[in-house]
C-alpha cells in the first residue's frame, strides 16, 4: 500500500525542500515554507471521481454543442450583473470578504429567493437552528432550499448523489476536510484538495457551486493562490462597517466583465438591492457648503453620480498633509501640482483632505474635474451650485481631456434632476445636444472653469 508523501513548498517562489526551514533558501523570505502532499495513499480513491474519467476522447471544437443563453437566474439583480447576466451551469464562484461583512447572509438570501431551483446550503460554521434563525430574520422560507451541516467531503458527496441539487453553496471552504489527507481543516493542502473535489463535481454534473472563503489580515483570500486560479469567478464582498452599504466586485470572471459593480444596503431584514446608487451616494443638504462637487462616473456599465468632498486649510504643523479616502493619493498630489503650476493656486503650503462620500473607492479618471472643483471651492470658501455636476479628466498641462461614454453620464445627471453638467470641450463631437434638456457646458482648461464657477 502506497503511503502519503509530503514535502515543503515556499508559498512565495514555490521552491521545494524535504524538511521545514525558517527561511526559504531560494527567495530569502521568512516563514513561507508550508507542508503539502505530493503523493496520496490508496484511500485517495475515496474522493469524488468523475464517472467519465478515463473514457473521454478529443472532440473538435466545432462539434461541441452548448446553449449560449442558458444561465441560471439567482433572483438577485446585483449578483446577476456582477456574474455577467446570471450563473453559468458548471461554474465555481469564490466569494471572499471580511468577517461579519454579510457573505453568509448574501448567500442564504439568494438560496431562499431561488424558488424554482433546488439549492443545497452546506454549512460548516453554523448549526441548522442558527441558519433557520437567520432565515426567520430575513423573512423568507423556501421548500426547495436544503441545509446540510457537514464538513467531511466524502459524506457530502454521498448526500449529493441522493439529493442531486441544482445549486450548491459551501460556507466555508476553509471548514471542509477530506479523508484523503491527514492534515487539519483549513490547512493549505485541505483547502486545495477540497476545492479540487468540488470543482470536479461541478464540471462533471454541470452544477454551479458557490464557495465562501475567508481572507487574511492583509485582505487577500486565505489559502493557496491556486485556489483563485482554479475557480471560474472570484467575487469580493466589501464595505465599511460604519456605513450600511456593501459593494460586490468581481476580481476574475471567465464568463463576464470584471468591471461590474453590485451595491447593497444592510438592513435588519437582510441585504437590500440598491438599483439607483446615485440617490444614496449624494447627500441631501438644506444649505450650500463649500468643498463639495458632484462627479458623473461609470462603474462597469452602470453610470453613477457621487459626491466628492474636499477640505483645504492652512498647514498647522509646518509640513502640509495630503490625505484621501476612496481616491488614489498619488493622483490627488498630481492634480494639486497641476493647480499649483498651471493655474497659479498656492496650495503647496496648505493641508488638503479629500473624501468620496458613501465609502466608495473610485478609479475612474473622469472624476478628476469634480475633485479639482471641490478643492478650489474649499480653498476659496465658495460653494458650488448643487444643481451642477462634472465629468472630465484633467491633464498635466491643465487642459480638460475628453472621456468615454459621456452620453450615459449626461443622461444619468438629467434623470436625477441636475440642470448643468460641465464636460470637456473635446467631448462635443458626435453628441446631439438637442436630445438633452440638461444644459451642457463645455470647458477647455481649468482656468476657464474657475472663471465660470467662482468669478
Amino acid at each position: 500500500m502506497a503511503k502519503t508523501k509530503t514535502s515543503f513548498f515556499c508559498q512565495n517562489c514555490r521552491a521545494q525542500s524535504a524538511k521545514w526551514m525558517g527561511r526559504c533558501p531560494s527567495c530569502g523570505e521568512w516563514n513561507t515554507m508550508v507542508e503539502e502532499v505530493i503523493q496520496y495513499e490508496d484511500k485517495a480513491m475515496k474522493g469524488y471521481r468523475d464517472p467519465a474519467s478515463g473514457t473521454r476522447k478529443p472532440v473538435n471544437v466545432s462539434e461541441i454543442s452548448y446553449n449560449n443563453d442558458k444561465r441560471i437566474n439567482t433572483y438577485d439583480n446585483e449578483l446577476n450583473r456582477v456574474l455577467g447576466g446570471g450563473l453559468v451551469p458548471g461554474s465555481v464562484v469564490l466569494l471572499g470578504g471580511e468577517p461579519g461583512i454579510g457573505k453568509s447572509t448574501l448567500m442564504l438570501q439568494m438560496a431562499l429567493n431561488c424558488r424554482n431551483v433546488k439549492v443545497l446550503y452546506i454549512s460548516g460554521e453554523e448549526s441548522e437552528q442558527q441558519i433557520r434563525m437567520r432565515a426567520e430574520r430575513l423573512g423568507i422560507l423556501n421548500e426547495h432550499c436544503f441545509i446540510l451541516t457537514e464538513t467531511n467531503t466524502q459524506s457530502i458527496f454521498l448526500h449529493l448523489e441522493v439529493l442531486k441539487p441544482e445549486m450548491i453553496i459551501v460556507d466555508s471552504i476553509q471548514t471542509l476536510q477530506t479523508d484523503i489527507l491527514e492534515s487539519s481543516a483549513g490547512s493549505i493542502s485541505q483547502i486545495r484538495e477540497c476545492a479540487a473535489e468540488m470543482q470536479k463535481y461541478s464540471k462533471a454534473t454541470y452544477t454551479p457551486v458557490f464557495l465562501i472563503g475567508h481572507i487574511t489580515k492583509d485582505g487577500s483570500l486565505a489559502g493557496p493562490k491556486i485556489l483563485e486560479h482554479m475557480v471560474d469567478t472570484v467575487v469580493s464582498f466589501e464595505g465599511d462597517r460604519n456605513y450600511g452599504y456593501r459593494i460586490l466586485r468581481a476580481a476574475k470572471n471567465r464568463f463576464g466583465s470584471t468591471s461590474e459593480l453590485g451595491i447593497y444596503e444592510m438592513q435588519d431584514s437582510g441585504l437590500r438591492e440598491v438599483s439607483n446608487p446615485s440617490e444614496i451616494l449624494i447627500s441631501q443638504r438644506d444649505e450650500e457648503i463649500s468643498g463639495i462637487a458632484i462627479a458623473a462616473t461609470i462603474e462597469g456599465l452602470r453610470p453613477m453620480l457621487i459626491e466628492t468632498q474636499a477640505l483645504v486649510s492652512s498647514a498647522a504643523y509646518g509640513t502640509p498633509q495630503r490625505s484621501s479616502t476612496g481616491f488614489e493619493t498619488r493622483r490627488l498630489n498630481m492634480l494639486l501640482a497641476v493647480l499649483e503650476k498651471r493655474c497659479g493656486f498656492r496650495l503647496g503650503i496648505k493641508d488638503v483632505f479629500l473624501n468620496i462620500a458613501g465609502g466608495l473607492k473610485v478609479d475612474d479618471p473622469a472624476i478628476d474635474l469634480a475633485v479639482v472643483v471641490s478643492v478650489l471651492s474649499s480653498n476659496a470658501d465658495i460653494p458650488v451650485d448643487t444643481k451642477s455636476c462634472f465629468a472630465g479628466e484633467v491633464g498635466l498641462s491643465g487642459e480638460i481631456r475628453a472621456i468615454t461614454r459621456v452620453e450615459q453620464r449626461i443622461m444619468e445627471a438629467e434623470k436625477l434632476g441636475f440642470e448643468r453638467i460641465y464636460i470637456s470641450k473635446y467631448n462635443q463631437k458626435g453628441i446631439d445636444l438637442k436630445r438633452f434638456s440638461i444644459k451642457i457646458i463645455p470647458v477647455k482648461k481649468i482656468s476657464d472653469l474657475y472663471s465660470v464657477l467662482f468669478s
